[in-house]
């Protein structure tokens, strides 16, 4: 039985935010989430998150998860958390515990943490790293022959002390009996008056357990964010992961420092993705696509062959070999079938745009449903705001529609119609009827030359 204790109650002041540090996005989704699928991959089956500071925003942020919430209402250090925590607990078992904000941790690390443990038969592993600057974290004793004595924070440190490189992680494994047993015993007599999760080491030891470390490679998978530099840094790490994943999965990415990939976007085989584009959420690419320069794509799914260009889709739906852009801007609930070709200052908002459709420059459709094969010109709008509610439009099949035709909704327009240009249709169009909506064009002959005959003949 694999259990987590996920420490989230600090109130991240260095972050300088409204926001509950561990809400803070990296790549798409929040730290607290990256952790709870790290743990999760590792083979954690229930987590209890320990919360304090905007307790309740971190819980709503949780809420379609399966989570145990206990609260630290004093933010009296890292033991005083996991005691918080520990009612909810099996007493038999194992159990990790990670920190909130420890955004890179891998799945496989925590998995070989885990791994570790188990084999040297340790009551707690704690997972280290090396650095060469290891200010600020809590250091890592043992004697001559490696075997872990204790824990030491910094600020409680000797120099001797502050002279060792490898450095407490704040991530551990423990065997969950012992885990209960150590916190009985904590107690807050150190330069900041707090509980030290730490110190269940040394007590532990005491009471002839066995105690070990699990040192990893990449210090970077420890870094606890807290402030927006860290943030940052979690970010561009991150990002290159992901970018990595998806090149040598056969995508190709022209400038990966210039793109944003979100984890949970997917993208297939041949796809190539120029510099400047940000695919979020849970965007989906098919193979050979042409993705920006400079798209934004968010929870957007995409067919196989497809281009979009310096365009915005959003919460919609392309379909296989279309065209979309430059400066195109797809809104929630659009549906774009196959071989559509939507072209400069388009705008799609909740609309269906049928199979073969066109519209190439200049049109606002909004609330509508066109056929297969509709020329749309330039200058279109439908129209479907009558000041109070919206209104859809239909176009059916094989349906021209010429340029500068406002669509006053609700109307429909049948198919193979055509509508004349300067148009507005407030009407039905049968099918296969012209519609012209129009005033009829007057010349009236010399007219400049009669109001304005001085400067017209002087510019013979």
């Amino acid at each position: 039985m694999l259990k987590a204790i996920i420490l989230a109650a600090g109130a991240g002041t260095r972050m300088k935010s409204k926001k509950p540090k561990v809400l803070h996005e990296v790549c798409g989704i929040s730290m607290i989430e990256h952790v709870l699928r790290a743990s999760e991959s590792a083979g954690v089956s229930d987590s209890v998150v320990v919360i304090g500071h905007q307790a309740e925003a971190v819980r709503q942020e949780l809420s379609g998860r399966n989570l145990k919430f206990a609260l630290q209402l004093e933010r009296l250090g890292t033991g005083h958390a996991a005691m918080q925590a520990t009612g909810k607990m099996p007493d038999q078992g194992t159990v990790l515990v990670l920190c909130g904000d420890t955004t890179l941790v891998r799945g496989e690390t925590l998995a070989g943490l885990i791994r570790h443990h188990n084999e040297e038969k340790n009551s707690v592993t704690v997972l280290t790293a090396s650095l060469d600057e290891p200010f600020g974290y809590g250091r890592i004793i043992k004697d001559c022959e490696g075997n872990l004595l204790g824990i030491v924070e910094e600020k409680d440190a000797d120099e001797d002390e502050r002279a060792i490189k490898e450095i407490n992680s704040g991530m551990y494994c423990f065997d969950a009996a012992s885990l209960k047993e150590s916190l009985k015993d904590l107690e807050n007599g150190n330069s900041q008056g707090e509980y030290y999760l730490t110190d269940t080491v040394g007590i532990l030891r005491g009471l002839g357990k066995r105690a070990g470390t699990y040192e990893i490679e990449d210090p970077l998978e420890i870094l606890g964010v807290n402030n927006r530099v860290q943030l940052s840094t979690a970010e561009q790490t991150m990002k290159s992961r992901i970018n990595t994943r998806h090149m040598l999965s056969g995508v190709t990415i022209m400038s990966p420092a210039d793109t944003t990939i979100g984890i949970d976007v997917k993208i297939e085989p041949d796809t190539v993705v120029f510099p400047g584009s940000q695919l979020k959420g849970a965007t989906s690419i098919g193979p050979d696509c042409e993705i920006g320069p400079y798209a934004i794509l968010e929870n957007a799914k995409v067919g196989a062959g497809t281009a979009i260009r310096q365009s915005t889709v959003v919460d919609s739906s392309v379909g296989k070999d279309a065209k979309i852009g430059p400066y195109a801007y797809l809104r929630p609930g659009s549906i774009i079938e196959n071989n559509v070709k939507l072209g400069d200052f388009v705008e799609v908002k909740n609309s269906t745009v049928g199979e073969g459709s066109k519209a190439s420059h200049l049109a606002y459709i909004g609330d509508a449903d066109i056929g297969k094969r509709v020329n749309i010109s330039c200058g279109v709008v439908f129209v479907n705001y009558d000041g109070k509610n919206k209104h859809r439009t239909k176009v059916g099949d094989d349906v021209f529609i010429g340029c500068n035709v406002n669509l006053v909704a609700p109307v429909i327009v049948n198919n193979k119609a055509y509508v004349a240009a300067g148009t507005t249709v407030t009407e039905a169009v049968p099918e296969g009827a012209l519609c012209i909506g129009r005033s009829r064009q007057e010349n009236k002959e010399k007219w400049v030359e009669r109001k304005w005959s001085a400067e017209y003949n002087a510019d013979k």
